[in-house]
Formats: C-alpha cells, structure tokens, sequence
C-alpha cells in the first residue's frame, strides 16, 4: 500500500487513474480545483475509506506526506485552456514547481503527464521523444504548448539539481468515458453532435490525422511508467494507429446509427496535420503495448455520452 497524490484527480484521466491505484489497494488524495474537473467523476469513490478528495489549486502550495505524486492538473482541451491562456500557462509552471519542491522535501516520486502537443505540428513522422518539436511560442495554442513544455524543463532540472526522482510521460490522444461534451476534442465532438443528429464537423478537408488511444491503455502505461527502476523519460503513451478525422467521422456516424452528414469548416491556426507516436521506447522500457482497438473503445465512450445526453434532456 502506498499514499499517492493526484493532482487534476477529478478530471477524465484522473478519475480513471484515481479508480486504478485504489483498485490495488493504495491511500489516493485526489486534488481539483473543478476548473475542468467534476466532483461527479470520482463521486463513486468516496465511500472508499481510502480515498479522500480535497479542492485546491496546484498553483498554491500544498504540503501532504506521500509515497508517490502524479501531476496531472492542467486543462487539456483547447476550448479550455485558451479560455484563460495566462491561467493554463501558470498551471504547468507555478504547479510543477510547487510539486516538485513538495517532491523534493518528502522525497517522493513524481510523475508529469507532459503530451504530445510539445512536438507541435510536427516536421518528422512519426514522433520520437529525441524530437525537439516544431512549436509556435505565440500562437493561440502556445499557453499549454509552451507550458508543458517549460514543466518538463523544470522537471529535469529538479532531478538533474536536485536529485528528484522524477518520471515523464507525453500522452497522445486520449479518450473514454468521463470525457467532457463540451471539450472540444473531435472524439467527445463527433459523438454528441452524432447523439443529437447534428452535422459533424471537421475542419480542414479531413485528411489530417490522429492516432487515438482507449483510457485504460494509457493508465496502465502510467502506473508501469510510475514503478520502472531506472528511467526518467519523456516516454510517449499513445496509440499508433493512425487515422483521418474522415475516417473517425464516418466510424462514429456508423457505430451511433445516426443520420448525421459531414460538414467542413477552416482549419484552425497551428492544427497539427499529422499526430503519431513512435512507443519503441515504452515498448522496451515499459513492456507497454495499448491492445484496445479503435472501435472497442468507443463503444463505452459512445454509451457514456448517451447516457449523458439523456439525463439532460
């Protein structure tokens, strides 16, 4: 049994990986300020006497004696992060000093949930973690880019200096139950407008890819990251199956039964055209292969929202 810290614990992938580590028998402390987070998400938790739920923002400081910290506080989607850049952009920075200092002091493990948006709209294909990224530092989208991208700094600086035991993980693409309707990323996007009958809309002419994987793929990638001996990273978590957002669409439209047609709108500033991980590395260090097939995972993402949808309604 370890004491474990969770910070963005009430988030999508928070509330997955909070559900995992009590699952195997751990104390978890999940810590959300609900800018993006829902109490609704860990709410089947807290009968757990092992669970406890605090709210507070990771840009204050937070003291608490834990084995383990997994930093995951900081809004994902760009709806949300570009609603207030200057807000994101302290998130990843001023919480990631404050939580390794919390590292440091109590001699914990610390793990960062960095993402592939560090590659930016990428020059080489697919994307190794040796690759610097191609990154506008003052575009729309440069707020969690460029903050995801001083926190890795920071984190290697802590161990480097400080001797911090310190792991990084970039996630790509990621979804499941529990993601937000109103994220704005194209797997919560074509299902809600596929419920509703609505038009899907892709941007651009659809041909940009995306390589999606399954949330329990990426928690299992985690907590290997979390317990191997002798890595820091950054280590890629993503599927690489790669797919157009055409493609997407059209699984959606089928799998929904919907009526729905495709619509297409301008690509946004800094869309990145093509998005897919090289896991050589999680392969061989990690022994971490994501094994759930596109179309089996949206499945129970694709019931999540309709129940969702209908208890709106």
């Amino acid at each position: 049994m370890k004491q474990i810290l969770v910070t963005g614990g009430a988030g999508f992938i928070g509330s997955h990986l909070c559900e995992r580590l009590l699952n195997e028998g751990n104390i978890v402390i999940c810590m959300d300020n609900y800018f993006t987070g829902c109490k609704q998400n860990v709410i089947h938790l807290q009968n757990n006497p092992n669970f406890e739920l605090v709210r507070h923002d990771v840009t204050f400081p937070y003291y608490v004696e834990v084995d383990q910290i997994y930093n995951l506080a900081c809004p994902a989607s760009p709806v949300h992060y570009q609603f207030d850049p200057v807000s994101t952009v302290k998130t990843s920075v001023i919480g990631a000093i404050n939580m390794l200092g919390l590292a440091k002091r109590i001699k914990a493990r610390i793990l960062q949930a960095s993402t592939s948006e560090v590659y930016g709209d990428p020059a080489i294909h697919p994307q190794e973690e040796s690759y610097w990224g191609n990154v506008n530092p003052i575009g729309l989208r440069s707020c969690y880019d460029e903050g995801k991208r001083c926190a890795e700094t920071l984190f290697m600086d802590y161990h480097r200096q400080n001797k911090v035991d310190i792991r990084l993980i970039r996630i790509f693409n990621t979804y499941g139950p529990r993601m937000r309707p109103d994220d704005g990323r194209v797997v919560s996007n074509f299902i809600v407008q596929a419920l509703k009958g609505e038009d899907l809309t892709i941007y651009g002419d659809g041909s940009q890819t995306r390589s999606f994987q399954y949330v329990d793929d990426l928690i299992e990638g985690m907590i290997r990251m979390m317990a191997t001996e002798g890595i820091t990273g950054p280590v890629n978590l993503g599927n690489p199956g790669e797919f157009t957002m055409l493609e997407l669409a059209e699984k959606v439209i089928r799998l929904t039964h919907s009526p729905s047609r495709i619509i297409h709108l301008p690509l946004p500033s800094d869309d990145p055209k093509q998005r897919k991980p090289d896991i050589t590395l999680a392969q061989t260090k990690l022994n971490w292969t994501p094994n759930i097939p596109l179309e089996e995972g949206l499945k129970p993402t694709i019931s999540y929202f309709r129940e969702l949808l209908e208890k709106t309604v």
